[in-house]
């Protein structure tokens, strides 16, 4: 009769001092969310800093480029009035001015809402009174067609005879640079307004952006060049291919740091 022989146990032996399988799952997948947490906190940061890396411009610089952005829109527009600098009254009336604004930042995570010391941001806005609804329409239409086509966003269109009026808004650099306009049937009233991408303003500069500049903009009207004249003979005030000088006409600058 065959003799029983007990089962062996070909289980390696358990090190007492070794930590369960769990806690060493637990342990490397914390470590695991620990790295994606640094990364993601470190790639944050550095999107944070590039939002507020802003080259250093001259106001008078940034200014022009406001200034010719609503001129180009002007020549599209087609419209035939001359505009004298003013600062005009929100709603009725001319407009044709200058006007600066602090630049944000919203820190790492989206969150903040804070101002960037020594930076400013740059803005040309218009208006004409008495403007006929075939003038704006059709050159709402004309314009709207044309920014597209330099690529340009289009962020709102809007065609309508009533409340709130008609309407063409478009940004570029996600929205670092924008431009909008605005026509309102109950009182013929048209508007403009382009605003540049934020600069931290040269350190040589003295004053407040914000309260201490005045710069005062050229006379905004229909350019040779918007009317199919030739190169060079741009209306008088301005220089080659209807580009204005500016009379700038300025207090000292911000001593920004």
């Amino acid at each position: 009769m065959p003799e029983n022989t007990p089962p062996v146990n070909t289980a390696p032996a358990r090190d007492p001092y070794a930590a369960p399988s769990c806690v060493r799952g637990a342990l490397g997948c914390a470590g695991v969310g620990l790295l994606a947490l640094i990364i993601t906190i470190a790639v944050l940061s550095w999107r944070s800093s590039q939002a507020t890396d802003f080259p250093h411009v001259a106001p008078e610089a940034m200014a022009d480029r406001a200034f010719q952005r609503s001129q180009e829109a002007y020549d599209v527009l087609g419209f035939e009035r001359t505009v004298e600098p003013v600062d005009g009254e929100a709603g009725s009336g001319t407009d044709n001015s200058f006007s600066a604004d602090h630049c944000y930042d919203n820190g790492p995570l989206g969150l903040e809402d804070s101002t960037v010391d020594g930076a400013y941001q740059m803005s040309h806005g218009w208006a004409l009174d008495e403007v006929r609804a075939s003038q704006a329409a059709s050159g709402l239409r004309r314009l709207h067609r044309h920014l597209k086509d330099e690529g340009w966003e289009v962020t709102t269109y809007r065609e309508d005879d009533k409340d709130p009026g008609w309407q063409l808004s478009v940004q570029r650099d996600d929205g670092d640079e924008r431009m909008s306009f605005a026509w309102y049937p109950d009182r013929g009233h048209f508007t403009g307004d382009a605003t540049v991408p934020c600069a931290y303003a040269p350190e040589e500069e003295s004053g407040d952006i914000l309260s201490g500049y005045n710069l005062e903009p050229e006379p905004l009207g229909p350019s040779r060049q918007g009317q199919g004249g030739s190169e060079g003979q741009g209306r008088p005030g301005h220089a080659e291919g209807g580009r204005p000088h500016h009379g700038w006409r300025a207090a000292p600058f911000g001593a920004f740091k």
